[in-house]
């Protein structure tokens, strides 16, 4: 009896032995160690989108803060960040860097449709995250047949299709005027705003003006659209396009109701180029607090911002959105990163960045959420219209969620 005891008591040791290690075990794909979380980023600190290298270096500030705070659950991130300019081709060679020779365990925010596009299927074949791509393409939440790849703002599609709703309740005689970016960014845009405006697109749509990443400037657009007799004007460009694009609305005096898509309304980096008295009136539609905006002076987490700004990136454009939506996504990313505890496999990334449940980071609107699940890769899918006064955007009307739009 006794010596059955003994062989009892053994075993439950051994088992414990056995499970012990199982539990605690740490795990890693490449880019992870007891000691370091390596993310890689794509972004274009040089050529037509350049206005855009701003959230680059945000997130790279972020990630100072984070390590200087004790870093990922005990972990360091070493963020290595390569210029692209704008180029698909370059964008590919980058990918190509970051995932063969630095070993990253994800990249993460690569901006840009056309670049994003260039890499999509390589990282998918090489099972390597690619993590809150910074642009709002559709494509970005197909789980099914891109499982590596998962978007974070809200798509453009659903985005336009807001945009349609208020002109049909408020221009419903409209004769709308289209400039956009000729590539799957400025088409999804297209797309979403014909979706949503039905059967009347066929007459509200009086004029669709393409333009290409290298041409100078979008004159002679604009042109075009003031002979076309267009009353609404629907800005789908990036940045330096925007301002443009503004600015010569206003020179030929053309005052169409203006709308400006989410991605170039930035007070700083878009507005001001373009001159703040001609950017008065134009709506566009919000997920993230406006930095120059009063109303959030006295919110905590516009305080943490102004914080954050002020420590790790003083240099840094504190009118501009780039520099609030920065923050906003790598807080996202934290957040992703410490759901995975000691599992930094590429596996788990994913699957955790499945498996948000209601996370709030600062910065979002009041009401907005960040949610995700195995068959959701839209993380935000709402968003609030705004209107310019000439120095701040102005909040107007409820959060509206594009998901049931989509």
């Amino acid at each position: 009896m006794e010596n059955r005891v003994k062989l009892l008591t053994m075993a439950a040791l051994a088992l414990s032995v056995i499970a012990t290690p199982a539990a605690a075990q740490k795990k890693y794909s490449p880019g992870a160690s007891d000691t370091e979380i390596k993310i890689g980023n794509i972004n274009p600190y040089s050529g037509p989108a350049s206005a855009y290298g701003l959230i680059g270096k945000t997130i790279a500030a972020y990630f100072k803060k984070v390590n200087a705070e004790g870093g990922i659950n005990g972990r360091k991130i070493n963020f290595i960040s390569y210029d692209d300019g704008y180029s698909p081709p370059k964008a590919v060679e980058q990918a190509r860097k970051l995932v063969e020779s630095d070993e990253v365990l994800l990249i993460f925010q690569s901006l840009g449709t056309p670049s994003n596009s260039a890499i999509h299927k390589y990282m998918n074949a090489k099972k390597v995250p690619q993590l809150f791509p910074a642009t709002g393409a559709t494509k970005w939440g197909d789980p099914k047949h891109f499982p590596w790849t998962m978007g974070w703002q809200p798509n453009y599609q659903s985005e336009a299709r807001i945009y349609a709703k208020y002109l049909l309740e408020k221009y419903p005689n409209g004769k709308i005027g289209i400039l956009y970016q000729n590539d799957d960014y400025g088409k999804d845009y297209v797309k979403g705003l014909k979706d949503g405006l039905g059967a009347k697109a066929k007459t509200m749509i009086v004029s669709e003006q393409p333009y290409e990443t290298s041409d100078p400037t979008v004159d002679s657009q604009i042109i075009n659209l003031k002979a076309s007799g267009a009353d609404v004007f629907f800005n789908v460009t990036t940045p330096k396009f925007a301002a443009q694009a503004i600015r010569k609305a206003a020179e030929i005096d053309w005052k169409p109701f203006h709308l400006l898509n989410n991605v170039s309304n930035s007070v700083g980096s878009v507005l001001k180029p373009a001159g703040m008295a001609n950017a008065e009136d134009i709506v566009s539609a919000a997920y993230y607090k406006d930095p120059t905006d009063a109303t959030w002076k006295d919110d905590a987490s516009f305080k943490r911002w102004q914080n954050f700004m002020a420590k790790y990136f003083p240099e840094g454009d504190k009118s501009s959105s780039f520099t609030v939506y920065g923050m906003a996504v790598a807080e996202t990313l934290v957040q992703v990163l410490k759901q995975c505890g000691d599992n930094l496999t590429r596996e788990n990334v994913m699957k955790q960045a499945a498996n948000l449940k209601d996370v709030e980071v600062d910065m979002l609107l009041p009401g907005i959420k960040i949610n995700t699940s195995p068959t959701d890769f839209f993380p935000i899918e709402q968003m609030q219209l705004m209107r310019f006064d000439g120095q701040h955007w102005k909040l107007f009307g409820p959060v509206i969620d594009g998901a049931s739009n989509s």
